[in-house]
């Protein structure tokens, strides 16, 4: 049975790990630290295999951290205060308000007309569509926020299916390029800003926009762009492509346009907008997505001057649950201590030699790439940004080529739990953890395998491996 279902396998031995660490407690480490690296070791890869239900993995979470006081409530339900979460909720509201206007498939119709003819031709088109959104917004969450009602209403469009093969390669095109693709242009992601803000307040280091994204976007910008149109193609080949010629013709040769807005409509184009202006202006105001999100939400809610009924709002409190488990279990890393002695082992696992530089390029993806792995991509620059100096003087690279390194890692994450805006795809659309992780887990292994040796010549052509 073992061999015929390869997680259940995963999961004994993870279990048996736990187990291990907890009868023999590492030295290195304090009691609580100990049993802490004990919980990860069960939590992630139930939240990795969706053995159970999600949110009932953040709830035992929850509970073991609580009974066996190895942090504060403040910094477990940390989650819950957490302005991912509260976007997540918000674009939850907006969406049913783009949808019950019928504002969603209008904006679809108009998508239909310029991607329609052929599936490959749709996912071509909004991967490319995703990857230039990059450039205008600055959040990839507030991205799919407007993007995602409007995708799932040219699915309706087109005849796809909640469940079929063509709606999940739609949304996942957009999910996952919104957001992985766009970590090479440096305002568009949060993790970017977590690294570009850890980089000026230690080092006095400041990243400019074009020098950030000659080194990024030509491999894990573009290339990457294109190993995930070839990967949903693959993994979600669509049966409806004759539908989507016909559709796609119909809309371009139609002789009458779409009938005016209706007032519900323009309402919701405007609230739309104001939160786009917002958004797109946050380096100059200074208020977070997440709150501009959720002002939106309480206009869209209000009592007869709201598109959404308030009475009738039906919110997936489970997904807010899973939410605030995954961002709970970083706190926890972080607030033990667990997280830096984590970085320490990465370092000492795969050591590094000066003058060897492929080598010692290696190990520095490496080590960011398996830093997300319980701290999620946030978490990583966290992580290993005041490590960066060491990690220079043991390289022989310079400390900016250190610091972009953690981009590698981030931007290759494997499971679908390291990233906001993948958990906000499913929480608005309802498509599987499994589902994304079909298209997510080649990419990443094809990032690692593939894009990050390929952006070592890159990077070499660039001068990133002569020391300062």
């Amino acid at each position: 049975m073992l061999l015929k279902h390869p997680k259940y396998l995963f999961l004994l031995i993870m279990a048996g790990l736990a187990t291990f660490v907890l009868l023999s407690p590492l030295d290195s480490l304090d009691s609580t630290q100990n049993q802490t690296l004990a919980l990860v070791l069960l939590i992630i890869p139930l939240w990795s295999t969706s053995v159970i239900p999600e949110f009932l993995t953040a709830l035992i979470f929850f509970l073991v951290v609580i009974l066996c006081d190895l942090a504060t409530p403040i910094d477990v339900f940390s989650g819950f205060a957490s302005t991912a979460l509260w976007l997540i909720f918000a674009g939850t509201v907006i969406g049913m308000g783009i949808k019950n206007t019928g504002l969603g498939d209008r904006l679809a119709r108009v998508l239909q007309t310029l991607l329609a003819g052929s599936y490959q031709r749709l996912i071509i088109g909004l991967v490319i569509m995703s990857l230039l959104l990059g450039f205008l917004m600055p959040s990839s969450m507030g991205r799919l926020v407007m993007m995602l009602p409007i995708v799932m209403a040219l699915a309706s469009r087109l005849g796809f299916q909640p469940g079929s093969p063509g709606r999940s390669g739609i949304l996942i095109a957009v999910a996952i390029g919104s957001h992985i693709p766009t970590v090479s242009i440096l305002p568009a992601n949060i993790p970017n800003m977590v690294l570009s803000g850890a980089a000026d307040s230690l080092y006095g280091i400041q990243f400019g926009f074009t020098d950030f994204l000659l080194l990024h976007f030509p491999v894990l910008g573009v290339a990457k762009s294109a190993l995930l149109i070839a990967i949903i193609l693959w993994a979600y080949p669509a049966r409806e492509s004759n539908l989507i010629l016909a559709q796609g013709h119909s809309a371009r040769t139609s002789p009458s346009g779409q009938a005016p807005l209706t007032g519900a409509q323009r309402h919701m184009l405007a609230i739309i907008t104001i939160a786009l202006g917002f958004w797109l202006t946050d380096s100059w105001h200074g208020v977070n997505p997440a709150w501009v999100g959720l002002a939106a939400a309480i206009i869209l809610l209000l009592p007869r001057i709201g598109l959404v009924d308030a009475e009738k709002f039906n919110m997936n409190v489970t997904m807010l649950i899973f939410i605030a488990g995954i961002l709970g279990i970083g706190a926890l890393i972080n607030s033990s201590g667990l997280g830096q002695w984590l970085g320490q082992q990465l370092e000492y696992a795969m050591p590094m030699v000066p003058g060897e530089h492929f080598r010692n390029y290696l190990s520095l993806a490496a080590t960011a790439f398996l830093s997300t792995l319980p701290t999620t991509q946030a978490g990583t620059p966290a992580m290993l940004a005041p490590m960066a100096q060491h990690l220079a003087d043991s390289s022989g690279f310079a400390l900016e080529t250190v610091l972009m390194t953690q981009v590698l890692g981030y931007s290759s994450i494997m499971f679908p739990y390291q990233s906001g805006p993948l958990l906000l795809t499913v929480g608005m659309t309802g498509e599987s953890v499994g589902r994304i992780l079909k298209v997510q887990l080649p990419l990443s292994l094809a990032s690692l395998l593939i894009l990050i040796p390929l952006d070592y010549f890159w990077w070499d052509f660039l001068g990133m491996f002569e020391p300062l």
